[in-house]
């Protein structure tokens, strides 16, 4: 009998975990497991702002694939997917192509403009390890610059962050612990430096609980991070950014202009014909794309509504880990030649947002309301709880995160 191929595209939380899933849970005879990524490895993106500001240092973000995947078990190709044909069941590769009998499809975001003017040619993204790399050298740059310029420009030492969602803020709440730092190592007074939060929302972290709202306000303000709310961006130039509040526009000089409001799904998968909303497929309950039976949709290119509010579910990472568990038994059920597949059901325990290394806001358990120092440990617990569960013990001590004293 012939054994089924299974394709997982990418190595996000969702694609990987499907992938450790499956290893753990199938024999090396029942099917031929393939994990498809650009990279040798897997990175935490909750991690990325970190690595931006320059405050984690980015091998400790990504880690190997072949560290948490048995390649005996699992087939690993580094290649870059180029399109999937659907009806034919292929994936063309930039090195090569595969035919499958089971797909899944995680191949995570991509930043969405909004059609703003300049944002994708002057605007920095925090969007992978190389680009929050790209981000952290270039602030450093332009602190080096400053003192040996006869007449520096304010544009050097502004650091202009558009949107006041999670990543932008998080981006922030490391920024305010880095400046310092810089400052002292360049030579630089602490008030020449502007780290400036733009978002077109009446609020910073649209949909969060007011009280944690204006806890996270007050903490990174008392830092020195300036916020325009209710402002919108109309522009990126190379000399900064412009945006419009109460009907006026405003042109902030900058160099270093960071892009951290909006993403939609890889635009492959509307390429490739499945029906999509900005790169996400709406999918059945049980993961599966509405035309095709064969093919899953796992993180960022999947779309789930929310029955009791009637909006999306957030592509977060911990959505994403908690699909691959239902993507990764339904594979599983399907290739050996079952019927009963399970409906994904979310379980969301809560939702942490960093403003630092020791501080940091959260809802958990049942709407408990999180500040501060307390806030910041419940944070590193769910990052080392998914290091747990991808590689084990190992992982867990050579990634974690241990440092919960101030």
């Amino acid at each position: 009998m012939k054994k089924p191929n299974i394709v997982i595209l990418g190595a996000g939380y969702g694609g990987i975990m499907t992938a450790v899933k499956l290893q753990k849970s199938m024999g090396v005879n029942e099917a031929n497991i393939s994990l498809v990524n650009k990279h040798s490895y897997h990175y935490q993106t909750t991690w990325l702002h970190e690595n931006a500001a320059g405050t984690l240092h980015h091998d400790r973000t990504r880690i190997q694939i072949k560290d948490v995947i048995d390649t005996s078990k699992v087939n690993f190709l580094q290649d870059t997917v180029i399109s999937i044909q659907p009806d034919e069941k292929k994936v063309t590769l930039e090195n090569t192509a595969l035919v499958y009998d089971y797909l899944v499809i995680g191949l995570g975001f991509e930043a969405e403009t909004f059609g703003i003017p300049g944002l994708k040619e002057h605007a920095f993204g925090i969007k992978n390890i190389n680009s929050s790399r790209l981000i952290r050298q270039h602030i450093e740059y332009n602190f080096a610059k400053y003192n040996n310029l006869k007449n520096p420009g304010e544009e050097l030492l502004n650091i202009v962050v558009g949107g006041a969602g999670f990543t932008g803020i998080e981006f922030v709440g490391e920024l305010a612990n880095r400046v310092p730092e810089l400052c002292k190592e360049y030579d630089i007074p602490r008030e020449k430096v502007r780290i400036i939060n733009v978002e077109a929302a009446p609020t910073a972290l649209p949909g969060f609980d007011p009280a944690l709202v204006e806890y996270a306000m007050n903490s990174l303000e008392s830092r020195g991070v300036e916020f325009k709310i209710g402002a919108m961006i109309k522009e990126v130039t190379p000399e900064g950014l412009v945006y419009e509040k109460d009907e006026q526009r405003v042109e902030i000089p900058s160099n270093t202009v960071v892009w951290a409001a909006g993403v939609r799904g890889n635009s492959i998968v509307e390429e490739s014909g499945f029906e999509a909303m900005r790169g996400r497929v709406k999918v059945r309950e049980d993961m599966r794309t509405p035309d095709y039976d064969d093919v899953f949709v796992v993180g960022d290119c999947a779309l789930i509504i929310n029955e009791e509010t009637d909006r999306p579910y957030p592509p977060t990472a911990q959505m994403a880990i908690q699909q691959a568990d239902t993507v990764a038994h339904n594979v599983k059920v399907l290739a050996r030649g079952e019927k009963e597949l399970e409906p994904f059901e979310p379980n969301l325990q809560g939702t942490v947002a960093s403003l630092g290394h020791d501080d940091a806001i959260g809802v958990v358990f049942n709407d408990k309301k999180l500040f501060g120092w307390s806030a910041s440990v419940m944070k590193k617990v769910i990052d080392n709880r998914y290091l747990l569960k991808l590689g084990g013990i190992g992982l867990l001590l050579k990634k974690g995160k241990f440092n919960i004293f101030r």
